[in-house]
C-alpha cells in the first residue's frame, strides 16, 4: 500500500516537473557530447601534432648545422616575424607575393565572411583604423545581415516548402505530416548535392592541392559558419582569374547560407520536431493564462456592451417619430 502510494507520488512529481527533468538531461547530454568530442579529437590529432613537431625540430637542427654563421636566436627571431606576418595573411614566399589580400575582390570576400560570421581568419585588419572600422561595421552589419537573411529565407520557404506541401496535401489528399517529412528529406538531399557534393568536385579541380575530402570539408566548414580558415580557396600563387574566382566564391557562400537556413527552417516546421522541442521549454502557468483570458474576455464584453448602447442611442436619435412620441408622453405625464 505504502509502496504504491510512494510510486504514484513519484510519478506525479516527475510528470509535474517533466520539462525541468528534460532540460537537465539536455544539459548533461550536451556536456557529455563536448567531452566526447574533446577525447576523440585529442586521441586522433595529438599523434600527428607530435610527428610534426619532431619533423620541425629536425629541420631546424639540420639548417643550423648547414649554416653555422647563423645563431639559433637569430633564426627564431626571423621565424617569429614570418609567422606573425603569416597570421595577418602576408607570406614571404616568392610564389605567394603576387596575391594581395586587400584588393577589392579580396576585401569583398572578407566583408562577406565578417557579416556572415564565418571569419576564416586568414586575412585580418592590419591598421588600428581598420580594426576600429571592422568593429563598427560588424555591429551594424551583422544584425542587418540577420534581418536580410530572415526576410529572404521567409520568402523562399513560402515558395519552396509551404506551398508544395499544401499542394500535395490538398490536391492529392496525402497526410500533411507525411508530405512534410518527405519534402524535408528531398529538399535536404537536393541542397547537399547542389551546395556540397557538386562544389566540392569543382573545388577539387580548381584547387591544385585539394582533394575531394578537403574540398567537401571546406564547403561544410564554410556553410555551417564555423570558418576554421585552414582551407581558403583562391590563395594559390598560380590561380587563374583570381578576382572573378573570389566573386564567385562570395556568391556561393551567400546562396549556400540561404539554402542551409531554408533547410533548417523546413525541418524545424515539422510537427515531430516541434513536439520534441517543447519537451525542453518552460511551460506557461495555467493561472496566468486564465487571468489573461478573463481579462481579454472582460475587455471584449465591455467593448461589446458599450458598442450596443451606442448603437441604441444612435437608432433613437435617427428615428424622429419615436423621439417625438417619447417626448409627448413625458410632457403629458408631467402635466398630469
Amino acid at each position: 500500500m505504502l509502496q504504491s502510494l510512494a510510486g504514484s507520488s513519484c510519478v506525479r512529481l516527475v510528470e509535474r516537473h517533466r520539462s525541468a527533468w528534460c532540460f537537465g538531461f539536455l544539459v548533461l547530454g550536451y556536456l557529455l557530447y563536448l567531452v566526447f568530442g574533446a577525447v576523440v579529437f585529442s586521441s586522433v590529432e595529438l599523434p600527428y601534432e607530435d610527428l610534426l613537431r619532431q619533423e620541425l625540430r629536425k629541420l631546424k637542427r639540420r639548417f643550423l648545422e648547414e649554416h653555422e654563421c647563423l645563431s639559433e636566436q637569430q633564426l627564431e627571431q626571423f621565424l617569429g616575424r614570418v609567422l606573425e606576418a603569416s597570421n595577418y595573411g602576408v607570406s614571404v614566399l616568392s610564389n605567394a607575393s603576387g596575391n594581395w589580400n586587400w584588393d577589392f575582390t579580396s576585401a569583398l570576400f572578407f566583408a562577406s565572411t565578417v557579416l556572415s560570421t564565418t571569419g576564416y581568419g586568414h586575412t585580418v585588419p592590419l591598421s588600428d583604423g581598420g580594426k576600429a572600422f571592422c568593429i563598427i561595421y560588424s555591429v551594424i552589419g551583422i544584425p542587418f545581415t540577420l534581418l536580410f537573411l530572415t526576410a529572404v529565407v521567409q520568402r523562399v520557404t513560402v515558395h519552396v516548402t509551404r506551398r508544395p506541401v499544401l499542394y500535395f496535401h490538398v490536391r492529392w489528399g496525402f497526410s500533411k505530416q507525411v508530405v512534410a517529412i518527405v519534402h524535408a528529406v528531398v529538399l535536404g538531399f537536393v541542397t547537399v548535392s547542389c551546395f556540397f557534393f557538386i562544389p566540392a568536385a569543382v573545388f577539387s579541380v580548381l584547387e591544385d592541392d585539394w582533394n575531394f575530402l578537403e574540398s567537401f570539408y571546406f564547403c561544410f566548414i564554410s556553410l555551417s559558419t564555423i570558418g576554421l580558415g585552414d582551407y581558403v580557396p583562391g590563395e594559390g600563387y598560380n590561380q587563374k582569374f583570381r578576382e572573378l574566382y573570389k566573386i564567385g566564391i562570395t556568391c556561393y557562400l551567400l546562396l549556400g547560407l540561404i539554402a542551409m537556413l531554408v533547410v533548417l527552417e523546413t525541418f524545424c516546421e515539422l510537427h515531430e520536431l516541434k513536439k520534441f522541442r517543447k519537451m525542453f521549454y518552460v511551460k506557461k502557468d495555467k493561472d496566468e493564462d486564465q487571468v489573461h483570458i478573463i481579462e481579454h474576455d472582460q475587455l471584449s464584453f465591455s467593448s461589446i456592451t458599450d458598442q450596443a448602447v451606442g448603437m441604441k442611442d444612435d437608432q433613437k436619435q435617427n428615428e424622429p417619430f419615436v423621439a417625438t412620441q417619447l417626448s409627448t408622453s413625458s410632457d403629458g405625464s408631467a402635466n398630469h
